[in-house]
């Protein structure tokens, strides 16, 4: 049986599983979709090498940069991003070679930018992105390369050309009206938990994006609306991103 999977710690939170076993049942696929959680990437080679009826597999945290060192090719535009979310084997004709070629993609970006896409307004010249993870390179890569968006970093420590949270004012925000938060901050079961901004200085022309989609309105969510801001999660780029990884995997 046709084998595809994610790779990642921990993955109890993925949904890739459901809805890809999903899809298969409703497209009447002979296939399986399996979760590889590993607590190193020096497993990986091991999966690969364990499961030859292998056609294609999902990234996620904490391996999407860690896990392009074990691959043979990658598309230029997720090395411009730094990160893989998705390999597809490819077959291997050169003689003397192994039968399959691991080639990396990055569908996060795709994803990404036809779900905030429909909610941009003229206005929206600058973002914020919180959090330096595999996730947040793709987001700035969307919307500098694809929406034309000017990015800047949020983190917990300073770095060159970010901000600290310590650093964002009620000026910073009137600047950056649109705020992606690529941290899991607020995840389930940490609900209670919202990233440090000043929310009070949000209103009706900010947008705020949220990669979390456990729960579906997170605090972050939740404090922006309060001040009239739009507000989604990343359930909608989830669900478009595991497509594109449908095609790249040439089903």
């Amino acid at each position: 049986m046709n084998t595809y999977g994610l790779i990642g710690y921990p993955l109890g939170h993925s949904f890739s599983r459901k809805f890809f076993t999903e899809k298969f049942e409703k497209e009447g696929i002979d296939a399986q979709y399996l979760n590889f959680e590993i607590t190193s990437i020096e497993e990986f080679p091991d999966i690969i090498k364990n499961n030859p009826e292998l056609r294609g597999l999902n990234v996620t945290i904490p391996y999407k940069q860690q896990v392009m060192q074990y691959l043979d090719d990658i598309s230029e535009e997720a090395k411009a991003i730094g990160a893989v979310n998705v390999i597809a084997p490819r077959p291997q004709k050169e003689e003397g070679c192994r039968d399959v070629q691991l080639v990396g993609y990055n569908s996060d970006v795709i994803g990404f930018v036809e779900s905030i896409k429909p909610l941009l307004k003229p206005h929206h010249k600058k973002a914020l992105i919180l959090g330096t993870g595999g996730a947040s390179k793709a987001i700035r890569y969307g919307l500098e390369e694809k929406l034309g968006i000017e990015t800047a970093f949020v983190s917990r420590t300073p770095r060159e050309g970010g901000f600290t949270y310590e650093d964002l004012t009620p000026e910073t925000l009137q600047e950056y009206e649109v705020i992606v938060n690529c941290s899991p901050v607020g995840m389930f079961p940490h609900v209670d938990e919202c990233p440090a901004l000043p929310y009070e200085a949000m209103s009706e022309k900010h947008l705020l994006y949220d990669l979390v989609y456990n729960p579906l309105e997170t605090l972050f969510m939740k404090k922006g609306a309060a001040q009239g801001a739009t507000v989604k999660n990343g359930l909608e780029m989830l669900h478009l991103q595991a497509l594109a990884s449908w095609k790249f995997w040439g089903m």
